[in-house]
């Protein structure tokens, strides 16, 4: 094996890649619980590939055939119920993952100089995530996938002059049909997962460059090395130590990943959706349209937003601008430390805000507008949808004003544990 490895190596850089990139990378000693799902994202993006692959050998891109090629994995093929569930839960713990990592950025400033361009890749990533999770949704062909891509393409009609024909474009037809399932499927087995994929390991690339993040924001790749060991005082290599703390979270997410697709792979109607055990019917609407849970916290800021000229472009721009207002983040945040741990009030109570205003703005757009009831000529629902997407604007437009009057404590020059 050594003569192999050292055969290899004179012809491919695989030793230097490894040690480069992950097993003599100098990480953080005091990396805590935030810090398993950046490898978790990685870890189900693989259980995607590889599931998604398998759903590919029986699965038929036709509007005649789609709902029962997917009823042929689930009831004749040899574990096919099995793999279809994985992947469908997978998408939905995907999202989760990601929202937990990118939490984790905002608690501990990990979008601050120097690493503003991993941050980018990251947003990107979630963005290119959203349109895999939008075209694989078509794919099964029930009734909440054939009118949920309905109601999303036929918001790019709204954009002013281009809008009809962007449609029509995205669609390959006039309407949802056969070319637009054909299309979405070529989207998603091949051109987006190319993409992720890319973005990912130019993520990665752009993290072991300029060094990992840490609760206390210390900068551990700028302390003087040991002469001994050429490892900083608070740094540690990835392997084998954070090889073992992942395979821990690995095992835990395993645990809780396999109770939900063998006892409650719908979650309630939250991961699978009933109405889309129901074949496409283009001539029946189901009574409640609304996306999977993920994408329900920028539908709820699509929905308050009102028409104008009886047009829904004004909230087309509102959910857009809800999404790329995440690229701003490194340039919004004028704090003097990155930690929470060391920030004050001014920065703690509004980003606790704004996660209560994400999740209740997801809830919303689980339900449909009059579940509430009305108030006067408006549906409680619609207002309060307005209330929360305007304190989630404000959340990133009042910003540079909360974070730079923010009381902070001193960062210390070592990491605290």
């Amino acid at each position: 094996m050594s003569k192999l490895l050292t055969w290899i190596d004179d012809r491919f850089p695989l030793t230097r890649m490894w040690e480069e990139q992950w097993g003599k990378y100098v990480a953080p000693k005091n990396f805590n619980f935030w810090y398993y799902f950046g490898s978790l994202a990685a870890f189900v993006l693989v259980i995607q590939i590889v599931s998604g692959i398998f759903l590919t050998m029986n699965y038929k891109p036709d509007a005649t055939k789609a709902f029962e090629s997917v009823e042929y994995i689930m009831r004749d093929v040899s574990w096919g119920w099995l793999v279809r569930y994985i992947h469908s839960t997978g998408a939905s713990a995907f999202f989760v993952v990601v929202y937990l990592h990118m939490y984790r950025g905002l608690i501990y400033g990990s979008y601050r100089k120097p690493r503003e361009l991993i941050w980018i890749f990251g947003v990107m990533i979630y963005l290119c995530l959203m349109a895999a999770a939008f075209t694989g949704y078509l794919l099964p062909w029930g009734q909440m996938s054939y009118w949920g891509a309905q109601v999303i393409v036929n918001l790019f009609s709204a954009i002013p002059w281009i809008g009809p024909d962007l449609a029509v474009w995205i669609r390959g037809d006039y309407v949802i049909s056969d070319v637009t399932l054909n299309r979405f499927f070529a989207f998603h087995v091949s051109a987006l997962p190319l993409v992720l994929l890319g973005l990912v390991v130019a993520h990665l690339l752009a993290l072991h460059e300029v060094g990992s993040s840490n609760p206390d924001g210390v900068e551990v790749k700028k302390q003087p090395k040991d002469p001994v060991t050429h490892l900083p005082p608070d740094g540690i290599n990835s392997h084998p130590y954070y090889s073992i703390k992942d395979i821990v979270g690995v095992v835990f997410f395993l645990f809780i990943f396999s109770i939900v697709v063998f006892f409650m792979p719908e979650v309630g109607g939250y991961f699978l959706e009933a109405n889309n055990f129901i074949p496409a019917d283009s001539l029946k609407t189901p009574a409640h349209i609304a996306p999977v849970w993920y994408f329900t916290p920028y539908y709820s800021i699509l929905r308050a937003v009102p028409p104008m000229f009886e047009s829904q472009f004004p909230g087309v721009i509102a959910m857009g601008a809800s999404v790329m207002a995440f690229f701003f983040l490194p340039w919004l945040d004028r704090g003097a430390v990155k930690s929470i741990r060391y920030r004050g009030w001014m920065f703690k109570i509004p980003l606790a805000i704004f996660v209560i205003t994400f999740l209740v703005l997801g809830w919303l757009g689980t339900e449909p507008t009059d579940f509430l009831g009305k108030l006067g000529e408006v549906e409680i629902a619609t207002l309060l949808a307005r209330i929360f997407t305007v304190v989630y604007f404000l959340y990133f437009v009042l910003m540079p004003w909360y974070t730079k009057a923010d009381k902070t404590k001193p960062e210390p020059d070592r990491v605290t544990g």
